[in-house]
């Protein structure tokens, strides 16, 4: 570090502004990585002050406290104390609070002090401030902290000028810290009568709009339109994009095919990487979808309250209104969700979310579903209003909603706590997103998603692709390449473990290259029912070839197995990264095939029993 850099670090609660701030510091400057070890993001960036020196500037995960309970709030506390190795002790500390929420921020801003380290205090959200009657006497609460005070708006353009003149001049002092067993509380609220006045607790917009957002019938009436609405365009607004990209993937495996010959190298090239490219890059709209609905509902104030208003329906399950959305997302894709346990601070809640997440009925499961309740369940009405096939559709989805909530209970038991359940949530004051803030937002997910994903699923699609192509059908074959193909004969040696539960060598087969993607089984039938049509047809020409050859209890068995089926490999993968752990992995794979086995072993017997 030379000594025309200043290192900075941003610390304060969640919901303060912080990263707001960091955008508007740093720009498109910032880089965006893991610290080592764990899964907590390490967001840094860089500006020139005024002096022409190279500020650094580090983005520390939001805390409530330094007394770390969680891995956000300890990597913050050892970045801050110097005890995270190959991260440098910062210059400068910044501490952040939401001038609208002083009484809550500023408890955390004296416990910062005790630390030692230069640091002030950027005032932040003055204009909503303003706007709400509270006025801040900013010289008292200097003096009061013993630190500078600088006021920022973090989401309008020159918002941060007053920081940046401040961190120009020369470093601060360390502040002289409250003695040990001081009363946080009260010297709060003696800072608070010396340098604030509050005409009321909280602004009469906030009230008014809380008094239906979390009324216990309104306001979950309102969260199921919202949910609605995010679910609907997670599947619609990304079909398009997801159809250019599929489109752009096959013009590219297209384009190679026309300038290499047939042989080994094609196939790597056009069913190996390609596919596997494609493959990961098509989950992205869906991601971006997801991420823009999250960060715009966290950024308006509404996520918290979202919480809240499930905590107690959760609460019975081991899980709390936290694990809400990253359950409710993986309906699209477990991916997604996995991802969004993130936000979920107690570890043993995010372990549990992200162990259930893939038992949610993703969007690959439904061409399977839709294949196979066409070829076996007839057309016919119930009752007089409903149709049998989509009840039956329906069906499936309960059950995967039942299976995790039950998964998630037996944990909870499995792994009982002492301690009595709590959701500590601070509501913060509405606002509008900035349109600015959710763009990068959305810009560091697609590059960590592609980071962190892309490598491990292109991998293994590789690998599949070689047990499905090698070695070639020897001269006269008859059968299908696939049959002769190192993942053929693992079909047919499978097919011993497998016949208890219905399933023939065919199924078997398609079974192994579905594990890059559930959907790829479709296709993985047709080409071993010696099928020459597209994946768009195959569904139509294999209906009635499964439902001359196949049973209904095989039928139903490989129904009851995708409810549960060991999840495809980006999922894995996913679990992987967010985890660091393969033990987590192999626990996930294994209670999943162990469910999937037992409810198509039983529905198989039942049958057969009432056929």
């Amino acid at each position: 570090m030379s000594a025309a850099t200043l290192r900075i670090a941003l610390v304060g609660n969640p919901n303060c502004g912080k990263t707001a701030l960091f955008n508007r510091l740093t720009g498109s400057r910032q880089k965006v990585a893991n610290y080592a070890g764990v899964t907590v993001e390490r967001k840094e960036g860089r500006f020139a002050d005024g002096n022409g020196r190279v500020v650094q500037v580090l983005d520390l995960p939001g805390t409530y406290s330094l007394a770390a309970t969680s891995p956000d709030e300890a990597i913050t506390r050892d970045v801050c104390l110097g005890r995270m190795a190959g991260e440098p002790r910062p210059d400068l500390l910044v501490c952040v609070v939401d001038a609208t929420n002083l009484r809550l921020h500023l408890r955390f801003v004296l416990e910062v002090q005790r630390l030692g380290l230069p640091m002030l205090l950027a005032l932040n959200c003055t204009d909503l401030a303003e706007k709400r009657g509270i006025r801040i006497d900013r010289d008292r609460l200097q003096a009061g902290l013993g630190i500078p005070v600088v006021e920022t708006v973090a989401v309008r353009s020159g918002g941060t000028q007053a920081l940046v003149q401040r961190l120009g001049q020369a470093l601060p002092p360390p502040p002289k810290p409250l003695p040990e067993g001081t009363d946080l509380h009260a010297a709060v609220n003696h800072l608070l009568a010396d340098a604030v006045r509050m005409p009321r607790r909280t602004a009469e917009i906030d009230d008014r709009i809380d008094r239906v957002l979390l009324h216990p019938v309104w306001g979950l009436a309102i969260l199921a339109a919202v949910m609605f609405l995010m679910f609907q365009a997670v599947f619609s607004w990304a079909e398009p994009l997801m159809g250019g990209i599929e489109a752009l993937v096959g013009w590219a495996g297209q384009g190679v095919s026309a300038l290499l010959p047939e042989g080994v190298l094609k196939s790597l090239l056009v069913d190996g990487i390609l596919a596997g490219i494609g493959g990961v890059v098509v989950f992205l709209p869906q991601i971006l979808i997801l991420f823009l609905f999250i960060l715009a509902l966290e950024e308006s104030g509404y996520l918290p309250r979202a919480a809240f208003l499930l905590d107690r329906f959760m609460v019975g399950a081991g899980l709390t209104g936290r694990s809400f959305i990253p359950l409710l997302s993986s309906f699209a894709c477990a991916v997604p969700g996995i991802m969004a346990t993130r936000s979920i601070q107690d570890p043993r809640e995010r372990l549990a979310t992200i162990l259930v997440a893939p038992l949610m009925t993703c969007s690959a499961r439904l061409p399977i579903y839709a294949l196979l309740i066409a070829a076996f369940i007839p057309a016919q009405t119930v009752w007089g209003v409903f149709n049998l096939q989509g009840l039956v559709l329906f069906a499936l989805y309960a059950a995967g909603i039942a299976s995790a909530l039950a998964v998630a209970t037996v944990m909870k038991w499995w792994r009982r706590s002492k301690l009595e359940h709590s959701l500590l949530l601070e509501l913060p004051s509405y606002r509008l997103p900035n349109a600015r803030d959710l763009a990068l937002g959305l810009w560091e997910r697609a590059v960590i998603f592609l980071k962190r994903v892309g490598g491990i699923i292109l991998a293994l699609t590789v690998i599949l692709w070689a047990l499905s192509s090698f070695p070639a059908p020897p001269e006269g074959a008859t059968a299908p390449a696939i049959d002769y193909s190192f993942a053929g004969q693992l079909g047919h040696a499978l097919q011993w473990l497998f016949a208890p539960i219905g399933f023939n060598w065919q199924i078997c087969i398609a079974l192994i290259p579905g594990l890059a993607a559930r959907e790829v089984a479709v296709s993985a039938l047709a080409t071993v029912y010696a099928l020459s049509a597209t994946d768009d047809a195959a569904a139509e020409l294999l209906t009635p070839i499964l439902s001359a050859q196949w049973s209904l209890p095989t039928a139903l068995s490989l129904l009851a197995w995708y409810v549960f089926a060991p999840q495809c490999i980006s999922t894995l993968a996913a679990i992987r990264r967010e985890t660091l752990s393969w033990r987590t992995v192999a626990i996930a794979a294994g209670y999943l095939f162990a469910l999937a086995y037992l409810a198509s072993f039983l529905t198989y017997r039942l049958a057969l029993a009432f056929a």
